[in-house]
């Protein structure tokens, strides 16, 4: 028989946590596109030292020699964070907490992780990292205050009788606190920037949310070198550069498109701008793969507008377009990596002969994905 101690625990643990699972994301806008995680996931112990062109703003940000800087990764939990919080905001709860308490399970499946195996040691490291880096910026208040911080003050973890994580206390710093719920604090996220696996894209990818998000069809443009500065990233100009140009000629941010410009007696810049809207995924139905085929030349001429005929890439990511919306809203979770889904409905189409610009060429992907396997 349980000790009323343990029973006492039990009731804790059902009652501690409110239950938020699907939010729409939210990213704190300050740090988008200043350097104040580590693009890799290898453990750096180097500091970030940032001074804008003009001097103006500065930010250093210094590592816990057991631990290593924060990453880019680790700031998945801080964006999650600041969900929460704006989800209380639109709630209209008074006194919004500094002290989030979180579900461990739903925190990962939002984030796309794994929730099992060492997932949750993974976590707690991740924690220790937001914990230990320190951050000194004047970035708020320009030169007048420059003010020094831990992501996050501290953190706890919840478990039951039986050693297991049922929830986590998580106080944020007061600087990024205030930064979520100050007016224009935060700005909307794809939830397929999660879906990103390498720590530049992603900074990329925020660094265009930023800028080109509201900039209309011109976009933004950026010189490589700025770039270079503002990304903190370890390591030398040419090779951030080859890197930066790979991401461009991949195009596979959700959301932007990229575009290497260069200039004469000059370095390049990137340009940002939004994409155009896409078709929505179509409803999941079953489609009759045998009946499909390549369209004729008449049927192509005869198809306009938003009846234009859609091809599924030969080669190559899904990225953002429909087809990536398709494998987002179809594929169970927790989801393969959607590019190599991509590679296996390739074969498929080959294997039975189907083209990739057939009429119903969206259907049967969306089937497709629903039939997959969860990622193991």
């Amino acid at each position: 028989m349980a000790s009323r101690k343990d029973a006492r625990d039990e009731i804790q643990v059902d009652l501690f946590l409110p239950q938020l699972t699907s939010l729409p994301m939210r990213d704190q806008r300050e740090t988008m596109e200043r350097p104040f995680f580590s693009l890799s996931k290898r453990k750096r112990l180097k500091p970030i030292d940032y001074v804008s062109p003009d001097r103006k703003v500065t930010v250093h940000v210094s590592a816990n020699s057991e631990y290593g800087l924060a990453t880019i990764y680790d700031l998945d939990i801080l964006i999650y964070c600041a969900s929460v919080l704006i989800e209380h905001k639109r709630r209209g709860t008074n006194d919004i907490p500094q002290t989030l308490h979180i579900v461990p399970y739903d925190m990962l499946t939002t984030l796309k992780r794994d929730a099992g195996g060492r997932s949750y040691e993974l976590l707690g490291n991740a924690l220790d990292r937001l914990q230990s880096t320190t951050v000194k910026t004047n970035i708020r208040s320009g030169d007048a205050v420059e003010t020094t911080f831990s992501w996050i003050d501290s953190y706890s973890q919840l478990k039951d009788r039986n050693g297991q994580v049922r929830g986590m206390r998580i106080t944020l710093a007061k600087w990024f606190y205030d930064g979520v719920l100050m007016e224009g604090g935060v700005l909307a996220i794809d939830p397929a920037y999660f879906s990103l696996t390498g720590g530049r894209e992603r900074w990329l990818y925020r660094v265009a949310r930023k800028h080109a998000g509201g900039a209309g069809s011109e976009g933004f443009s950026i010189s490589m070198p700025t770039l270079f500065e503002k990304s903190g990233a370890e390591g030398d100009y040419r090779r951030f550069k080859f890197e930066m140009a790979k991401i461009v000629r991949e195009n596979a941010l959700p959301g932007y498109s990229l575009d290497l410009v260069q200039r004469d007696g000059a370095e390049p810049m990137i340009r940002m701008a939004r994409r155009d809207p896409e078709a929505k995924a179509p409803a999941l139905s079953s489609p009759d793969t045998k009946s499909a085929c390549p369209p004729s030349p008449k049927a192509k001429d005869a198809v306009k507008g938003k009846d234009e005929l859609i091809r599924f890439p030969d080669q190559g990511h899904i990225g953002y377009g429909a087809f990536g919306a398709i494998a987002r809203a179809n594929l169970p979770a927790p989801q393969r990596d959607h590019n190599s889904v991509a590679d296996d409905f390739r074969a498929f189409l080959r294997a039975r002969d189907i083209a990739f610009d057939a009429r119903n060429i969206t259907t049967i992907f969306a089937s497709f994905c629903a039939k997959q396997r969860p990622a193991s």
